[in-house]
């Protein structure tokens, strides 16, 4: 268990990193159509500043889904209940867990949800 608690620092650090980028990233181009007299509207430029912002968004939105299952990963180290699959109750292959350390369900049961 000491390694994917490990894992699950290594993928938490690294998210963190992620969102403080994407945040800056958002903030810039903010600003960027803050600074500038262009209403996204009528100005050519308006629609590529809307879609980055949009984009950016999206990302950002994307790491704290991720940092929260993560988060639920942690849960489930502290609980005992880590590398079980939540839907069948078998044990979650090392592999996967190697993979994805903060896999909720086992690769049967993930292809069985993605169907």
């Amino acid at each position: 268990m000491e390694e994917a608690r490990v894992l699950l620092e290594a993928q938490r650090r690294e998210a963190l990193r992620r969102l403080a980028s994407l945040t800056g990233d958002f903030h810039e181009v903010v600003a960027a159509s803050r600074d500038s007299n262009a209403d996204d509207e009528h100005d050519p430029e308006g629609a590529t500043i809307a879609f980055e912002r949009s984009q950016v968004t999206s990302l950002v939105q994307q790491v704290e889904r991720q940092l929260a299952e993560i988060e639920a990963a942690f849960e489930r180290l502290s609980t005992g209940r880590y590398g079980i699959c939540e839907r069948c109750a078998q044990p979650i292959p090392p592999a996967r867990l190697q993979a994805r350390p903060a896999a909720r369900t086992c690769i049967t049961c993930a292809a069985l949800s993605s169907t």
